[in-house]
């Protein structure tokens, strides 16, 4: 069998699977009620790297640099460089959304790695039923998660990672915070190309907010004595954080020293929306000099404005055994506003 031949017959197959996973979901969500606005720090499932974004998030079976460590912690075993990335986007109702990550390979005893992820806003004027117009007083809101990560190889063909964060929202005197964890694995198949990843993210306690915006003076018997100015705290609900499931396939269909196309389909099952796939390709010129990106999010997701995606990347060698890579990638928003994301990786 020439390969050529192989070529095809792997894309066929790629083909099938993404037909059958795809049709698979929409069934599913067909017959599911989903749970959208019901965990908190919503900000740990916005996808991090303008490369992986590119690709319509189809990453957790490609994983081979540092925004592994989002995607999937067990690809971080797979890096035979150093790599530090910085990432930032202009996020839906002008806020911030900035990831920065440091991954460390450290040949036997494995791979580590820091990360750093924000949502920020500007500064908000307090308003109230006796100022509607504002009071004067401004505020700031955000969530941000910082944590450490460890993969490592356990063979030639199994690599397995994870993540322990630390994860905070807030709102002017009031926040809450926690700690998860996320799994991953990465699996070489005995197929030529073909790799097979999975993980599971944000696994940890559900957050509940507190601080001194929910202290009030309560009377708790107003008809007997005089204690009209009690202290007393309110209590918010507790929310879990947004669990997500991974699973995906991607295929080096073209591999050389001057050209390679690699295709990724991704499958998740997150704790507050239904199934949906992700589908995406990269093509790299010269040695991934130069690198072109497709993909299509959250086919299938019944509440989700995410559509096609796109973008782009330029790696250059900046001195002897130190490169840089630049990346892009747009993403369409439906009814919400578009979303351009920018990176910067430095390879050492």
């Amino acid at each position: 069998m020439t390969k050529e031949t192989n070529v095809r017959t792997g894309l066929k197959r790629i083909l099938l699977a993404v037909f059958v996973t795809v049709s698979f979901v929409e069934f599913l969500g067909a017959q599911q009620v989903t749970k959208v606005g019901t965990t908190a720090a919503k900000f740990l499932s916005i996808p991090v790297g303008a490369r992986a974004l590119g690709m319509g998030g189809a990453f957790v079976g490609v994983a081979n640099d540092a925004s592994a460590m989002y995607w999937n912690p067990g690809g971080l075993a797979g890096l035979t460089k150093s790599e530090a990335i910085f990432s930032h986007a202009t996020w839906l109702a002008d806020m911030r959304f900035n990831f920065a990550a440091v991954a460390l390979p450290m040949r036997e005893m494995g791979t580590v790695g820091i990360h750093f992820t924000s949502l920020t806003m500007d500064e908000m004027e307090r308003t109230t039923e006796d100022f509607p117009e504002g009071t004067g007083q401004m505020f700031s809101a955000g969530s941000v998660a910082m944590g450490v990560s460890y993969a490592r190889r356990l063979t030639d063909w199994f690599l397995i990672g994870a993540n322990v964060k630390y994860v905070s929202e807030y709102i002017w005197n009031s926040s809450a915070t926690g700690f998860a964890i996320d799994l991953g694995t990465l699996f070489v198949t005995p197929f030529p190309g073909v790799k097979f990843g999975a993980g599971i993210s944000n696994f940890g306690q559900k957050l509940r907010i507190a601080g001194d915006d929910l202290l009030v003076q309560k009377d708790i018997s107003p008809n007997e004595g005089n204690n009209p100015n009690i202290n007393a705290n309110l209590t918010t609900d507790m929310f879990e954080l947004p669990l997500i499931l991974r699973i995906g396939l991607s295929y080096d269909v073209i591999a050389s020293e001057d050209q390679a196309l690699v295709i990724a389909i991704d499958a998740s099952h997150p704790n507050d929306n239904s199934e949906n796939v992700n589908i995406g390709a990269e093509y790299s010129l010269f040695g991934n000099m130069l690198a072109f990106r497709g993909g299509y999010k959250a086919i299938g997701a019944r509440d989700s404005e995410e559509k096609a995606t796109f973008g782009g990347g330029l790696m250059y060698e900046m001195t002897q055994g130190i490169s840089g890579r630049i990346d892009y990638a747009y993403e369409q928003f439906g009814r919400l506003q578009n979303v351009h994301k920018f990176a910067v990786s430095i390879l050492f």
